[in-house]
């Protein structure tokens, strides 16, 4: 009877286990530090397991006292002792890769070089290779792209979690679609994800492309398909840190799994080195160390490991005592960051403060989610949210908001651009901000206006006009109108007797329907070419007494 009792206990013991390890798949590695508190656990379950007989008997006499721990059996004893020495070698481990002792070894992860500004970056006359598009706005594009596609929108969704990726040297957003519920996978799980998205970060353009093969491999997989259980199954050793959705070359689905080292002692200073691609089609993986991964990856280090490198890097070059007292030369990054296209590399960018949480920047970092090479720019201004909360302020009657800028180089001046959104996450115009004068703010509803005006702007030397100042008035006779589509929404282009041209977003003022060739008009405006002018966004055109278009209100 007793036999067969802790037979019965072996039995739901080994099942426990194995069901544990199943649903939870940690990586048996002894650098993760969940693996040492899973062993922890079973080897005191294992003490308890073998020395249930004493302990009971312990219980009924007196209780427990450590002295009783002599009298365990020898197997209960062995499992105890090992429990002792997994609990000692993982404090020690701790504290072996602890900043206090190894502040330096943290601060080495990153090598960052000092690149001058207006020699490094070239200049930007049209922005081709930056994501202005948030992830918010990438996922609401996303979503409407999807829910136009009646066959697809009540199987699937779209993933929240976005990858930027560059293909030919251009920025895109991509992500897979993901099953809406587990009763959806069940009856799809044969065919699998029928696609993904692309969004166009620039000119805001949401693709679906339909693979001819489903993905079955996928996070929101269940059991054997799901994505993280498959890749961790299959490489059971690796420290696995999370996944992210790219496209090669030819636009073929994979998930890219980066796998992780510590660079300080047992667990400390975690760092990438390799990764896992996994075709989610047949589940096939392959793994590649850092200096063998194929050249179409583009995330092997993610945005918020870099700036963690460069926190470690900013901090603790000086050593622990330094970071915690003096402080002399801390820097760390800012609280976001956004993405960039040099070549075919996608590197993460993102303004450098000192420790002291003041209001502007010291500098800025370019960090290669390839490679981790790190570019450092010493730069004085206004930090990012400065910046957005000037670009916003601009146009405050609209209650436009802004996306995270990106830094970029307009003749030689480090210069904020970014885009201003409305309630609805649609791109309405774009902002410049100057870094080191960021009371200097060009909006306008095209990138081709915005330059142009704030190329002006510090040609004037950076005075920035009052609007009765910068704004012109005039009368004049149409001579046509044309409303012409853009990426940016229709635009309408009034041409007067003069040659004169004037132009301004249908959005903005749809009263522009309402002008004909013949009319004569007062116009508010401010040139922005030598052949073009931009209509006030505010001051409203007014009709002459003899234009035929004229309201009838207005004639009374």
């Amino acid at each position: 009877m007793k036999k067969s009792f802790y037979a019965v206990l072996a039995a739901i013991f080994v099942i426990a286990v194995g069901a544990y390890y199943y649903f939870t798949f940690p990586s048996i590695n002894i650098h993760e530090p969940m693996f040492w508190g899973v062993l922890l656990l079973i080897f005191l379950t294992l003490t308890v397991f073998f020395a249930v007989r004493s302990l009971r008997g312990m219980l009924k006499n007196h209780g427990f006292h450590v002295r009783d721990v002599k009298g365990f059996p020898i197997l209960a004893k062995i499992f105890l002792a090992l429990s002792a020495l997994v609990l000692i070698l993982y404090i020690g481990g701790s504290i072996a890769g602890s900043t206090v002792f190894r502040a330096r070894a943290y601060a080495s992860l990153l090598s960052v070089k000092e690149y001058e500004f207006s020699e490094d970056i070239e200049e930007t006359n049209q922005v081709t290779d930056i994501a202005l598009m948030d992830t918010e706005s990438a996922r609401k594009f996303g979503r409407r792209k999807i829910g136009s596609l009646s066959d697809v929108v009540s199987q699937y969704e779209v993933e929240d979690d976005y990858t930027q990726i560059s293909i030919q040297g251009h920025p895109m957003k991509v992500s897979s679609l993901k099953y809406a519920s587990f009763f959806k996978w069940w009856n799809n799980r044969s065919n699998g994800i029928p696609g993904y998205v692309k969004v166009n970060p620039v000119n805001s353009e949401a693709e679906y492309v339909a693979l001819e093969k489903g993905m079955k491999y996928v996070p929101s997989g269940y059991f054997n398909y799901n994505l993280q259980r498959h890749v961790q199954l299959t490489y059971p050793t690796k420290i696995i840190s999370g996944y992210h959705f790219e496209i090669d070359d030819e636009g073929k689905p994979f998930y890219i799994c980066p796998t992780m080292k510590p660079r300080v002692g047992l667990f400390g200073g975690m760092d990438v080195n390799g990764v896992i691609i996994c075709n989610p089609v047949d589940g096939a993986c392959s793994y590649y160390p850092v200096n063998e991964i194929p050249a179409w990856v583009d995330c092997v280090y993610e945005g918020k490991l870099l700036t963690q490198k460069y926190d470690w890097f900013g901090t603790f070059s000086g050593g622990f005592l330094n970071s915690i007292i003096g402080q002399k030369g801390c820097k760390i990054t800012t609280d976001d960051f956004g993405y960039k296209i040099i070549g075919d590399d996608v590197w993460a960018y993102t303004g450098v403060t000192s420790v002291n949480g003041d209001q502007s920047n010291i500098g800025f970092v370019l960090m290669n989610q390839r490679t981790s090479e790190a570019k450092y720019y010493k730069v004085s201004g206004a930090e990012e949210h400065s910046a957005m909360e000037s670009a916003q302020g601009a146009v405050q009657e609209k209650r436009y908001e802004a996306s995270f800028p990106s830094l970029i180089n307009v003749s030689g001046q480090p210069t904020y651009i970014m885009v201003l959104k409305d309630s609805a996450g649609l791109v309405k115009m774009y902002a410049m901000v100057n870094v080191e004068q960021y009371n200097i703010v060009a909006t306008a509803a095209s990138q081709t206006e915005v330059f142009s005006k704030y190329r002006k702007m510090i040609a004037d030397g950076g005075e920035v006009k009052s609007d009765e100042e910068s704004w012109s008035k005039k009368t004049v006779t149409v001579e046509s109108v044309q409303f012409v589509e853009s990426e940016d929404g229709t635009v309408v282009y009034v041409k007067d007797t003069e040659h004169g041209v004037y132009k301004q977003a249908f959005q903005d003022n749809e009263d522009l329907i309402r002008i004909s060739a013949g009319d004569v008009i007062t116009v508010y405006y401010e040139q922005i070419t030598e052949d073009t002018n931009e209509i006030h966004p505010l001051r409203k055109f007014e009709f002459s007494a003899e234009s035929a278009s004229m309201p009838p209100e207005e004639m009374d």
